[in-house]
């Protein structure tokens, strides 16, 4: 069903392709399946491009912790295994949203361990000195309880400069960001929020003296309802204050996360299309040799929503990112892509 939804797109957006054969010079969406939630990406030391994501269940007796895949371009992607070799288990819940990072000679894992509904989720911390793991966990980093901010995953480590900075949140309780040690395992500073209560999974990405706060909102997992969409701002310093290209401050947006309110919500970049729901969660932004930038998230095939238990499916996607007039636009707006697209551009 899914090839021939593909091959109907094709023949409709390109007047009657003559073959459906796989181009290598082209991709098409989704770049991985069946799930890579949650998406983190990092260049590695032995120049392949490795990706993390949530915990989840693919298929019958197929559990992934923190599943790893790697790639040397973004499109063609191998499975690695598993970030840990035992899941950790400092408290209970599930391991979300992971970000990866490199420091000081080590890839530094943050993780988010909740559970839904929890009380008191918390962000962990593990290390490797290889990108495939195992990763060591080193425990607990930060919880709601002691940084007073509900709802507390979905890390993203922002470095400036030397300083290191942990930005966090999630629907509920707001985007935070507080400065942390040089080796990026404890806290240091005092917090400060970036955004409202309607958004989560924030990534900064600085481009031309402005700081881009990406945070994604609304419901991430219902299967083909999902309206999970990615909202932008930006701003002159990291910590604020983060204008959408309607000049209004994400800090305003609060309680209005879920529909129809969500609806309310601009500066949105990224949604759902007829074949697509609930695109977001954006990974880091990888440039090619190109020069040009890449947006890496997760989306929902309408025609295939859920893995065999029941869980919303979440393959990755990539898209090419234009900057028009210095704000990221995608797809020129259309949503994901899903036909045929030039590959990223990455010398051997």
């Amino acid at each position: 069903m899914k090839m021939i939804m593909k091959i109907l797109i094709c023949a409709i957006l390109f007047c009657g392709c003559e073959s459906t054969e796989k181009d290598s010079t082209y991709y098409q969406n989704p770049v991985f399946e069946p799930d890579l939630a949650d998406p983190t990406v990092i260049k590695a030391n032995d120049g392949w491009f490795y990706a993390y994501g949530t915990e989840n269940t693919w298929e019958e007796n197929n559990h992934q912790v923190v599943p790893v895949i790697k790639s040397s371009d973004l499109v063609n992607w191998k499975y690695v295994g598993q970030a840990f070799s035992e899941k950790p288990d400092w408290k209970d819940g599930w391991i979300w949203a992971p970000n990866i990072n490199y420091i000081n000679g080590e890839y530094v894992l943050y993780y988010s361990f909740s559970l839904w509904g929890d009380e008191n989720p918390a962000i962990g911390l593990a290390v490797s000195d290889k990108p495939e793991g195992p990763f060591e966990d080193k425990g607990k980093l930060i919880d709601s309880e002691g940084m007073g901010v509900h709802n507390s995953i979905d890390p993203f480590l922002f470095q400036e400069g030397d300083e290191k900075y942990l930005f966090w949140g999630s629907l509920g309780g707001g985007i935070y960001g507080v400065q942390l040690s040089s080796d990026g395992r404890s806290v240091t500073g005092q917090k400060f929020q970036v955004a409202g209560n309607s958004f989560e999974g924030s990534y900064i990405y600085k481009k031309e003296g402005y700081y881009y706060l990406f945070v994604s909102t609304a419901t991430c997992c219902e299967g083909a309802n999902s309206v999970y969409r990615v909202v932008v701002g930006r701003g002159e310093n990291f910590k604020g204050p983060y204008l959408n290209e309607n000049g209004k401050n994400l800090m305003v947006f609060h309680n209005m996360w879920w529909p129809p309110e969500v609806d309310k919500i601009d500066g949105v970049i990224l949604q759902g299309t007829s074949y697509i729901a609930g695109p977001g969660h954006n990974a880091e932004i990888i440039t090619d040799d190109n020069g040009d930038d890449w947006f890496v998230y997760h989306a929902i095939e309408k025609s295939e929503p859920y893995l065999p238990k029941g869980a919303t499916r979440r393959p990755l996607f990539i898209d090419r990112i234009e900057w028009i007039n210095g704000w990221p636009v995608i797809n020129q707006g259309n949503g994901p892509s899903y036909e045929e697209r030039p590959i990223p551009y990455f010398s051997k």
